[in-house]
């Protein structure tokens, strides 16, 4: 039998009850592992995946079987075989939600990325009005990346799942060969709706979850202006994108802010964001641009535009200022 095959046959709720383990495995419910007063632990809706949103530990079926008996990777893989289809007689599969479907198709296989250099970054630092630091920072994180992509000069946020991946030009440009000739290019095979970073932001528990590439490198800039390590950028590459079901449990308990641009489709995607979050017991809330004006008098309109702000709005927000969650 297939590893992937087993998880379909034995999932986390299935094997919680045959290590009679405590509790109820839920969306939102006590960690089995330690002593939990408040519910801490998630359990997807398909019952593949978990997280204990205090330790900041997840994963599949395999990594729970680790966490509950001690075994190595290898050891605890060979029991979970054993488990799923030794002689011993299983339930029949559930059928798989949509969205457990998406996480089971082909990944994409995109171009060699590359790191970037000193140069790169203060080169797309000027472009977006940022900090080299941040831009810096944001590399480091695995979130930026370089390409030469149809001959441009090209940065790109993307992540360790790398099922998602958009490109724009270091020059600003557009992209000719695509309708409507859009500056974001979502590269071919991209599972869209898949949230960048959310891997990366699972040892933390604040997260802001912003609107697109620029206004990620925005949260790595903010984070670094106002000295805040504790707070995870996440990016949802599109207002009309909806959070996966199988991505809610990584982004359960956590405290997060949302960046939502001033358009209505930002707002709408804010209230479905905010609707779907709450769901998985994260505390959540949305920043507001409103009111705030940029250096030639035009309304800030999103996160990345926040680093244009005016000076007079800024002395006038200055005890209230301090953006990230």
């Amino acid at each position: 039998m297939m590893i992937e095959e087993a998880k379909q046959r034995l999932r986390i709720p299935d094997l919680w009850h045959r290590l009679d383990l405590p509790g109820e495995p839920k969306v939102s419910c006590r960690s089995p592992f330690r002593e939990d007063r408040n519910p801490s632990f998630s359990v997807s809706r398909d019952g593949l995946l978990f997280n204990d949103f205090t330790s900041g530990t997840g994963g599949d079926a395999i990594d729970f079987l680790q966490l509950a008996t001690g075994l190595s990777r290898e050891a605890a893989c060979k029991k979970f075989l054993e488990m799923a289809g030794g002689g011993v007689a299983m339930p029949p599969a559930r059928p798989m939600p949509a969205a457990a479907v998406s996480r089971q198709r082909e990944r994409p296989s995109f171009p060699d990325f590359e790191r970037g250099t000193p140069a790169d970054f203060k080169r797309l630092a000027r472009l977006r009005n940022l900090s080299p630091e941040g831009i810096q920072i944001a590399s480091e994180s695995g979130l930026l990346w370089f390409a030469d992509l149809r001959g441009f000069d090209s940065w790109l946020v993307t992540d360790g799942e790398r099922v998602n991946a958009q490109a724009r030009r270091m020059d600003g440009g557009t992209w000719e060969h695509l309708p409507g000739t859009p500056k974001a290019w979502t590269l071919p095979g991209s599972w869209a709706s898949w949230p960048i970073g959310t891997k990366e932001a699972q040892p933390f528990k604040k997260i802001a979850i912003v609107e697109g590439g620029p206004d990620l490198l925005a949260a790595f800039h903010f984070a670094f202006c106002e000295d805040r390590e504790d707070v995870a950028p996440v990016a949802m590459l599109g207002a009309g994108q909806r959070i996966p079901e199988d991505a809610l449990p990584l982004l359960a308990g956590k405290i997060i802010r949302l960046f939502p641009h001033t358009d209505n489709a930002g707002q709408e995607a804010a209230a479905r964001w905010t609707r779907q979050l709450e769901t998985v017991g994260a505390d959540v809330d949305a920043f507001d641009f409103a009111g705030l004006h940029q250096t030639d008098g035009a309304p800030v309109g999103d996160f990345n535009e926040l680093a244009y702000i005016s000076p007079d709005d800024f002395e006038t927000h200055r005890e209230a200022w301090g953006v990230m969650p």
